[in-house]
């Protein structure tokens, strides 16, 4: 996860340089590609077929996955690095609402006992307004509702690449399919938005970007699926430190203390929801 979360951070760099001329249908297209060759071939090596039983579950968490992804582009673009890789980093966060919701539909009684968990989430979400906030008076707040969308659909996402895990699927044929679907959805927006130049330096950024996020993705699958889940989901947060070193030393990001300390409760947030989500039923809180 650690490796995981570093790549992610570095292709953040890729996507944040790469985006001066590339949009974000463009860069989630060429992403896709590269990532689709690369486990296609992985894929070739171990003898393992594209055929799954289970494409319904593949589809979903390839939509989702699309979407979460074009918005973490566009918000990368637009906001400081750090600031970015945090909004979508709620993931966990997302999942604890999730949590909470779901068990308020099935009665009250079933939701007897989340009152930490759901301190938490409300937590993160002050976390966010602090966060959003110094964006806000740079005019950049609907790129931070962007980045805070990402997230959601992140944690829907990892809800279903844990759920392709447990069925059996292959973690090399789970990223291919996702990386077909942002060829795919990519492709399709860019021949509307109109494909850009690749007579430009900024391209030389798509090749380290899409290698960066296929080790990213392919890292994240396996360590969700051999991991310590609450280990894996708590070490995903070392993505928002690396972001962070990122916007200081490449780009020079100015971020208000107020912002930082968002980004430090919304970790916190995060790491504590991810620990009341696996803690045994009757545990004490």
């Amino acid at each position: 996860m650690l490796l995981g979360s570093l790549a992610f951070a570095t292709m953040g760099v890729c996507v944040k340089y790469a985006s001066e001329h590339f949009h974000a249908a463009e860069l989630v297209f060429y992403r896709g590609v590269i990532s689709a060759l690369i486990m296609a071939a992985a894929l070739r090596l171990r003898g393992v077929t594209w055929r799954t039983q289970v494409p319904a579950a593949h589809a979903w968490r390839s939509v989702t996955g699309v979407v979460s992804l074009t918005a973490w582009y566009v918000a990368i673009a637009a906001l400081p690095l750090a600031t970015a890789m945090t909004l979508n980093y709620m993931s966990s966060v997302w999942v604890g609402a999730f949590v909470i919701g779901s068990q308020l539909l099935l009665g009250r009684s079933r939701a007897s006992g989340q009152g930490p968990l759901m301190l938490t989430v409300l937590a993160g979400f002050v976390g966010v307004v602090m966060v959003l906030r110094p964006t806000l008076e740079q005019q950049q707040l609907f790129a931070g509702l962007i980045g805070l969308m990402s997230g959601l659909l992140s944690a829907l996402a990892y809800l279903q690449v844990t759920a392709l895990g447990r069925m059996g699927e292959p973690d090399e044929r789970t990223v291919l399919f996702f990386g077909l679907a942002c060829a795919a959805f990519g492709a399709l927006a860019s021949a509307v938005l109109e494909f850009s130049s690749l007579a430009t330096d900024a391209a030389l950024w798509l090749a380290p970007m899409g290698v960066l996020a296929t080790i990213g993705q392919w890292c994240m699958t396996r360590a969700y699926r051999q991991g310590a889940t609450l280990v894996v989901a708590n070490l995903q947060y070392s993505g928002i430190v690396f972001g962070a070193f990122y916007s200081l030393l490449l780009f020079g990001d100015q971020i208000p203390l107020i912002g930082w300390l968002g980004m430090v409760l919304i970790t916190a947030s995060g790491v504590l929801a991810t620990i009341l989500r696996n803690k045994p039923k009757g545990a004490p809180t």
